[in-house]
């Protein structure tokens, strides 16, 4: 089954064109600003589409989002989440959203989390098309709502072509681990799928036209046959994707991660683990 539910897409293809509207302010020169924590009219559309009545708290004593205040490059912007909460059967993250107030598609990834992470704290790249407030939001699983948001200060993510130096690799998917997996403890990891994820706004340079979108809609990884997570994703996360994770194992066992993209591709990595000796 598409990882994507027709519901969910007409929520994102609404937060799309929710994110097209003009609303945008200017500082003294001409330039876009705002503080951290500010909001924006982007912002309370996308907030009120994904979560209704619902308002999230200010939460860094739960969750803080890491990224640059400039970045040279805004077809890869590194971002960081962290979590101030272990994943604890009795209190721990269950849903988080990655959002980008002025992208094109602002929802770039949502996660559903299982306790096997063991700590809900991800490492990734994202597109970020202007100058813009990178947010996450995190569902605990008492139901409440926490968030942070950077203000980011790049352009171009989107309309950046991507490198097309090895097309046969589309779909490659490469898990690694962090030193040696020791049972019970907090094991590092990262996956990445070798993907164009063009976003449909990038121009081919030589036919001069628009390159159509092809990007991973999902990553889904597990370990021992337990789940750890699942990401669904959109073109404002970077080509080649990468999702830097961890996991707690209870044994040997193989770690494994599903990927479907927007073409209904479909590719598989795993990665057999032994225990320490």
């Amino acid at each position: 089954m598409h990882p994507a539910s027709p519901r969910r897409r007409r929520t994102l293809q609404g937060l799309a064109a929710l994110a097209l509207a003009p609303a945008a302010h200017a500082a003294p020169g001409g330039l876009p600003n705002a503080t951290h924590d500010a909001g924006s009219p982007e912002w309370d559309r996308i907030r009120a589409a994904l979560f209704g009545s619902r308002v999230p708290q200010p939460g860094q004593d739960v969750v803080q989002v890491i990224a640059p205040l400039r970045a040279a490059y805004g077809a890869s912007v590194p971002v960081k989440v962290v979590h101030k909460l272990a994943q604890r059967p009795e209190r721990h993250v269950r849903r988080l959203w990655v959002v980008i107030d002025k992208n094109p598609s602002p929802v770039a990834i949502t996660m559903d989390l299982t306790t096997e992470v063991g700590q809900a704290d991800f490492e990734t790249r994202l597109r970020v098309d202007e100058y813009s407030h990178v947010r996450v939001v995190s569902e605990l699983s008492d139901g409440s709502l926490h968030t942070d948001s950077r203000y980011v200060k790049t352009s171009g993510g989107c309309s950046a072509p991507p490198n097309r130096d090895a097309p046969h690799l589309i779909g490659k998917t490469v898990l690694k681990v962090a030193g040696e997996l020791r049972p019970e403890q907090l094991t590092p990891a990262d996956v990445t799928v070798i993907h164009p994820n063009d976003t449909g706004f990038e121009l081919n340079q030589v036919t001069v036209m628009y390159i159509p979108p092809h990007f991973v809609r999902s990553i889904k990884l597990s370990y021992a046959g337990r789940k750890l997570f699942d990401a669904d994703m959109d073109f404002s996360v970077s080509e080649n994707p990468t999702l830097r994770f961890n996991f707690v194992p209870h044994g040997p066992g193989e770690l494994r991660a599903e990927v479907t993209d927007s073409k209904d591709g479909r590719f598989s990595g795993a990665l057999q683990l032994g225990a320490a000796g």
